[in-house]
Formats: structure tokens, C-alpha cells, sequence
């Protein structure tokens, strides 16, 4: 009976300790033996560190740096008071100790040491990273410090970890831009998500569902290309930006089939091109083993992975990848509203070309509606012209081609194919409404 009351009590212990448990703290000269009284202090900082008494190791080695300003101790006692702040933990210790540490590599750049620092620099931003769903400015700082820690030291024995944190850094950002792509795609907005889709495909190319955005991403051409064809433009200019189109979602299931060619949307992908008439190609043995490794290397996660995954503050780095290079380029920004202007210039531009072409034709001059599209009495060589005063209904909408994507509208902005209301003064919520049936007798 003692025992079953006895074993909770340890359990609870256990996890308190557990709790209030630092960082490991590291003498790095402890083996140095020496009776020098500059590394007495350094000693004894150390101690004083173990036992989570930060404020008198940092006394310690700040009165041996003072004392001691050509000790051979110096460079490890100047990156040990950013350790002292790294260990406390806390936002604030957290700002001091990447101080602490950027001076250190400006004073030692040459140290081994430096690329320790650099490393530390970057797993400050690293701890503090947040899901995918949350803010993600932690984890672009990470991003660019252990970017920063591979390129200034390559050769160094931590680039190795610096590279596998890369790695874990990337695929929560790919994973945020593909929740961002999925959420405009669940809304029509086939710009917006394509924009998304497009800086992920190109900047992450070991995220572990980089080919089912590839796929998505195809589709959303294929419906790009449907929608164009329904618009009334120049017939040249609708033939070409269909084509373009279409080269767009080959592309995209081509890549899926030659860069990730063992990944669970290759049999889709050489579907998709066999129905559009591309060719299937055949993915070289390379790419076969490279992207088999890459698969092999993620951890394997299940239903319970999942949900215990929701309960946690730190974002889940189950799916990366634990071998392949990381990009080491910026993510590459695609403006969604620059794609959309693009497109209206080039159908523009088809527009104009077309109703010169027109002008020029016989019985032409008349009939040219305002999206480009030819009257019926000003078709060439047809009829005799309208009656003065006479022309072609206008279309029913002419801004449509500011909408390429048919029913997609921006986000944040209305969709301007949608019908207005009759009466717009029904629709404000300043304007004030006239009471109906036995609403006019309540005064509220």
C-alpha cells in the first residue's frame, strides 16, 4: 500500500527536475591544469554556472576579462558570458546573448570559436520558433544565421548540425506557404495560391510535400487555361496565353515525375500528361535514389504523432529531411498582384493588335466593342455598315479581363463579375432603413 502511494510522489519529483533542468554546462578547459589565477576565475565561473547562478558567473568572468586583458583565456571567457545569457533563457537573456556573440565573432572572426558563436546565434532564433500557422519571423531569422554560419565557415565540425537545423527551418516555412496556398485555393483565389505555390516549389525543394504542391500547382494552370478560354479576347492572344498556360502544367508534372519520382503523386502527374498529349519522361536511377534517400531519411509520423503534435509549443520537425542540401538561396518572392497586371497587359496588348487589324480590313470601322470583340454588322467584308448613331450592344461586363481566372477575385477585394444589388442604400449599414409591417409599431 506504502509502494502505490510512494511511486506517484517519485514520479512527480522526477518531472519537476525534469522542468527546472538547464542547458549542460561545459567547462571547455577543464583539463588545463593550471593555478594561474586568471583561470581560477574562469573555474570557478564555471561552477557557478552549473548551478544555475548565471548573475555571479558572468561577475566572475567579467573580472577576469577586466583583470586579465592578455589571458589566454580571454576568447573563452568572452564567449562563456553569452553562454551565461543563453542558458538563463528568457526573450530578454536570449537578446543579450546574441549581443554578446556577434561582438565575439567581430573580435575573433579567425577563432574556431566563431563559428561556435555563429551556430549559437542561429539556435537563439532556432528555440524560439513558432508553428507554421503562427508567426514566422523567428523562423526567417533562423534561416538567414545558419545560412550565414555554412557560408562564413564551411569547413567547420558544427556545419554539419547548422545544416540538419537549415533543413528543419525550411520545412516548417514550406509548410506555411503551402497552408497559405490552401487556404486561398479553398477560396477561388487561383492567383494567390499559385503565387504561394510557385516561392515554394522554387525555394524548398526538399520539403516532404513539395510534389503535391508541384500537382496542385499544375492543376491550378489547367484551370487557368479552361477559364481563358472562355474569355471574349482577340482570338491570338487567347490562343497563346492558353498555351502558356498549359507549358506551365506540363512543367509542373513533369518535375514531379523527374525529381521526385518515388513520392505518392508521380502516378497522377504521368496521368495529367498523358491526357494533355505530353510526353511521360523517365526519371534517371540518380534521381530514383537521391529522392529515396531523402524519403527514407524523414521520421515516420501517424494519427497519435498528430494529435499529441497539437499540444506542443515547438513546430513539428518529424517530415524533414535529414539528408540533401538545403537551399542556401533567398525564398523567391511571386507577387500575386504583379502576375495579374502582367496578364492584363499582355491581353491588352493583343487587344489593341487586333482591332488594328480590324480597322484595316474592308467594311471595318465600326462595331469594336470595349474588350476588343468585333460587332457582328463590322465582321470583314459582311453587310453594309449600322445606321448612324446605331452600334454594337456593348458586353455585359468590361472589366473581365482584370479577372482572368473567371470566378477568382483577390483577396480582400470584391469579385467584379458578381451582380450588385438593385438598391446599393439596402446594403449600408450607416444608412437608415424604413421599418415594414409590424416592425413599424416596435420602437426598438
Amino acid at each position: 500500500m506504502l509502494q502505490k502511494k510512494f511511486i506517484p510522489i517519485v514520479l512527480s519529483a522526477v518531472l519537476f527536475a525534469a522542468g527546472c533542468h538547464h542547458s549542460k554546462v561545459v567547462n571547455p578547459i577543464a583539463n588545463v591544469d593550471s593555478k594561474q589565477p586568471d583561470k581560477v576565475l574562469f573555474d570557478r565561473a564555471m561552477d557557478a554556472m552549473k548551478g544555475g547562478k548565471f548573475t555571479v558567473a558572468r561577475t566572475l568572468l567579467e573580472t577576469m576579462i577586466n583583470a586579465y586583458p592578455d589571458s589566454e583565456y580571454i576568447a573563452r571567457a568572452k564567449l562563456s558570458v553569452g553562454d551565461s545569457w543563453y542558458n538563463e533563457g528568457g526573450s530578454a537573456a536570449m537578446q543579450q546573448a546574441e549581443a554578446e556573440y556577434k561582438d565575439f565573432i567581430t573580435f575573433f572572426p579567425n577563432l574556431p570559436e566563431a563559428a561556435e558563436a555563429q551556430l549559437k546565434v542561429a539556435n537563439i532564433h532556432y528555440r524560439q520558433m513558432e508553428k507554421p500557422d503562427r508567426d514566422y519571423r523567428q523562423a526567417m531569422r533562423a534561416e538567414d544565421e545558419f545560412k550565414q554560419m555554412l557560408q562564413q565557415f564551411p569547413d567547420s565540425q558544427l556545419a554539419p548540425e547548422a545544416k540538419q537545423r537549415l533543413r528543419d527551418v525550411q520545412e516548417i516555412l514550406a509548410e506555411r506557404q503551402w497552408r497559405i496556398a490552401r487556404f486561398y485555393l479553398l477560396r477561388d483565389n487561383l492567383a494567390a495560391s499559385q503565387a504561394r505555390l510557385k516561392s515554394l516549389v522554387n525555394s524548398y525543394p526538399l520539403y516532404s510535400a513539395a510534389d503535391e504542391a508541384l500537382f496542385t500547382l499544375g492543376s491550378i494552370y489547367e484551370r487557368e487555361a479552361l477559364s481563358m478560354r472562355q474569355q471574349h479576347i482577340a482570338e491570338a492572344t487567347k490562343e497563346k496565353m492558353v498555351a502558356q498556360y498549359e507549358k506551365e502544367a506540363i512543367d509542373a508534372y513533369t518535375r514531379i515525375v523527374t525529381r521526385y519520382p518515388v513520392m505518392g503523386r508521380v502516378g497522377d502527374a504521368r496521368a495529367r500528361l498523358a491526357a494533355m498529349k505530353a510526353p511521360v519522361p523517365t526519371p534517371t536511377p540518380e534521381a530514383i535514389a537521391q529522392n529515396q534517400a531523402e524519403e527514407n531519411s524523414r521520421e515516420s509520423t501517424g494519427k497519435l504523432h498528430a494529435v499529441t503534435s497539437n499540444f506542443r509549443h515547438r513546430p513539428d520537425v518529424a517530415r524533414a529531411a535529414k539528408v540533401g542540401e538545403p537551399s542556401m538561396e533567398s525564398e523567391q518572392i511571386v507577387s500575386a498582384p504583379a502576375m495579374l497586371q502582367e496578364l492584363e497587359r499582355a491581353v491588352k496588348s493583343g487587344d489593341a493588335a487586333a482591332e488594328q487589324a480590324v480597322s484595316k480590313a474592308p467594311g471595318a470601322g465600326v462595331g469594336v466593342g470595349t474588350a476588343g470583340t468585333v460587332g457582328v454588322e463590322a465582321k470583314a467584308g459582311q453587310g453594309a455598315p449600322p445606321a448612324a448613331g446605331t452600334g454594337p450592344k456593348a458586353p455585359d461586363q468590361v472589366n473581365e479581363i482584370s479577372n482572368p481566372s473567371g470566378a477568382v477575385a483577390q483577396a480582400g477585394q470584391p469579385d467584379s463579375a458578381s451582380p450588385q444589388k438593385a438598391d446599393d442604400k439596402q446594403d449600408s449599414s450607416s444608412g437608415k432603413k424604413k421599418k415594414k409591417g409590424l416592425r413599424k409599431v416596435i420602437p426598438f
